[in-house]
Order: C-alpha cells, then structure tokens, then sequence
C-alpha cells in the first residue's frame, strides 16, 4: 500500500514522515521487448551500413532546405561560424508590459493574488528527549486580529513558532493556543489588526472534479507562497496517522510537496475548501502519482469551533458507541461489529455483533478506522444514522451517543 506522508518538514514518523526525505525509488522490470519487433530489428541490421549513409545525406539536404525557408520566412540572417554577433536585429519582445492589464489576468493568478495576505509561513523549534530541529509549514489567516490555523503536526512539540507574511522580512511570535491531533489541526495567534482572513467556502458546496489550487511555502524556498493547480479528484476519503486516522478528507491531484502543511486549498472563486495535510507516496507494491488530501471546509468549521472552546478554556468530549470492531478481509466495504457493550448506544439502537458499518451520517466507513474517526467526531448527545449490513440485508439506526469516557 501506499505511504501516507504529511507535507511538512523534519518530525519523521512511520506513518506519516515528512516528504523532505528523498522518496524511496520505485523498482520497475526492464522493458519487454516483443518478439516480432525483436526480429524485424535483427533482419533491419544487415543494412544499417547503406541506409545511415543514405540517412546522412537526407538529413544534410533536408537541414540545409528547412534552414532556406526559415531564413526566408522569419528574416533570420545565417552566418558563418565568423558572423556571430554580426547581426544588429534586436530580440523580439512583447508589447504587453508589467503594468497591463492582460498581465496575471488568469483565473490563477487571481487566485493567488486574492490569497497573497491570507498565507503565512510557520517556522517551528522543535525538541524531544532524542532530538532537535526545526519544522515549517503553511498557515491561513482566520481574523483581522491575528487567529491562524495551521495543522497540529507543523507545531507539534514546538517550543517556539513564529510566523512571516509573504514581502515581509521579519518573523511574528505566534501563541498556540489549541491544538487537536486527531484532526490534526491547531489554532495560532499572533499579536496583529488589520489582517485579511481568508475566506471559507460553504459546507457541502465541493464536487469532485472542481478545480484547485494549493498554496502553500513549499520546501520552505525564499520568496513567497509556491502556487500550483488541479481538481478536486475525490472526496470523503479516510486515510490512517499516528493519531489514528483522518475522514472526510478531499483527494487532489494539485502537487503538494514539503512545507505545504497547513496550507489552503482553494477553489477558483477564491473560497478556501480545504487544509492541505497529507500526500500518497509510492513504496514497494504499490505506485502513487498526483495524490494529496486535505481536511474539508465540512471537517474544519466545526472543529475550528472547538478549538476556540478548548483556547477559552473549555475541554473537547468525543462521540462514544460502545462496540468492538474488526476489518473485513473478504474485499469489501465497511467495518465488522465484534462485540457490543451492554447499555451503550450501539446496544440500545439494536446493533448486533457481525453487523457491517457502511456508512455514518452518509459518510462511508473504510475500515474499522474509519469508524473510529467518523464516532470521534461526534459530539456526545448526538445522534448518529448508521447504515448496516446485516445477513445481506441493508437497515439503518439511529443511535444517539454518550461522551468517552478514558480509563
């Protein structure tokens, strides 16, 4: 299967390790040859002589005819090894200059420059008990007086984070103030008024094959933002981390490389549709080109909502169901029911051991992970519809959860 790693730099892990590393090299078998095409070669190569001197002649004459007509036609003056330079013809420049109006008038450009002071650079100290270092990565202004947010990974273990803004030279001390893993996001706040929020798209409003555009300080290069483009290639996708996994999750083939973490992607009307996390990369079995993932609009407005609770002061309760779960090996979708707790949730809306989780609220389940992610983003006191296939026949419940309850 493919790597899943997070587009930042330095705080390596197994999972989710960072794409400064040199990718590992892809190992492909030579080319086959196939045998006619073998044997016409074989029989061709008894005249190689002949035909390369007759080859040679062709291309001379041909070259010498081709160079007549272009000289003819674009007034281009040949000359001799001597004439170099000889020529006074100046170079051919376009008469639309920096100041036009046709000059970044594409959609793009627009974008970009709609963005320009909504994207920050995140510089993060980071230490453990083993190492230190420095980590970067992206973020997206929230409010005029300083909110940021970014993901959790960019600051994880940061003793200090600061940020600067594309044209700007010096760096700004950043606070953060919550941080959630699990959705690896995390809010930041620095001193500031007056800044440009970015402005966030409606929840629901992204179809697969949207157009894109991530921008994001990759590779951490001088100079501002990198802006690179594409399409929203799938949505809902469910991928696992070291703090379990991440759902809901928008696929783009927009390039996202090391240093982008944090980062927006934005949709061609200048809406923020997602936060940049993760890329695919090719391993041993398996091959993966042009896959990124963002976490939704759909995800981060409610969780940024908790954020701002957790920063006030307040604690973050999960979703609990009560079940036991285990992943299906005969090829298909979901995850399989392995026990039910007495009394929780998943007893007292009749889920049944063996029973197959399809779907939460309409969102697929991928796995016993899957699950996992889709339950812990509930709140407690919420209810859930939760589709199940029993004994082959497809029924729908509703269970309304209680708050986890760590032992």
């Amino acid at each position: 299967m493919a790597e899943w790693s997070n587009p930042q730099d330095e705080q390596p892990n197994s999972l989710l390790e960072t794409m400064n590393r040199a990718p590992q090299s892809q190992a492909f078998p030579p080319p086959q040859v196939d045998f006619a095409e073998h044997q016409a070669r074989s029989v061709g190569a008894r005249r190689k002589p002949l035909l390369l001197v007759l080859s040679m002649l062709l291309i001379g004459f041909a070259g010498g005819i081709g160079g007549s007509i272009a000289a003819d036609e674009w007034n281009i003056s040949i000359g001799s090894s001597g004439g170099v330079g000889s020529s006074n013809t100046p170079i051919v420049t376009s008469e639309v200059g920096a100041s036009d109006s046709a000059v970044g008038d594409t959609v793009i450009a627009q974008v970009a420059n709609a963005m320009a002071d909504s994207v920050v650079t995140i510089s993060s100290e980071v230490s453990d008990e083993f190492s230190s270092g420095e980590a970067t990565g992206t973020g997206v202004v929230l409010t005029a007086d300083g909110e940021i947010l970014t993901n959790a990974h960019v600051v994880e273990g940061a003793t200090t984070v600061k940020v600067r803004f594309a044209g700007e030279t010096e760096p700004r001390e950043a606070k953060i103030l919550a941080s959630d893993p699990g959705n690896d996001l995390a809010l930041l706040k620095i001193d500031a008024t007056g800044l440009k929020p970015a402005l966030f798209a409606q929840v629901g409003s992204v179809r697969v094959g949207d157009a894109v555009v991530a921008i994001g300080y990759a590779l951490d290069l001088d100079g501002g933002p990198s802006v690179t483009s594409g399409i929203v290639s799938a949505l809902k996708r469910t991928i696992i981390t070291d703090s379990g996994a991440l759902n809901g999750l928008i696929q783009t083939d927009a390039p996202i490389s090391s240093g982008n973490s944090g980062g927006p992607l934005v949709n061609m009307r200048g809406e923020v549709v997602g936060i940049n996390t993760a890329v695919a990369r090719s391993d041993a079995t398996s091959a993966a080109s042009n896959i990124g993932f963002s976490i939704s609009v759909d995800e981060l407005i409610p969780v940024i909502e908790q954020l701002r609770g957790l920063a006030n002061g307040g604690t973050r309760e999960e979703g609990f169901l009560g079940v036991g779960l285990a992943e299906r090996n005969d090829g298909g979708q979901g995850a399989i029911i392995t026990s039910v707790q007495p009394d929780s949730p998943a007893d007292k809306a009749g889920i049944r051991e063996d029973d197959i989780v399809l779907s939460v609220d309409g969102e697929p389940i991928d796995g016993q992970v899957g699950l996992v992610a889709a339950i812990r983003d509930a709140a407690p006191g919420q209810t859930v519809e939760i589709l199940i296939l029993r004994a082959g026949t497809r029924l729908t419940v509703s269970a309304t959860l209680v708050a986890r309850v760590d032992e």
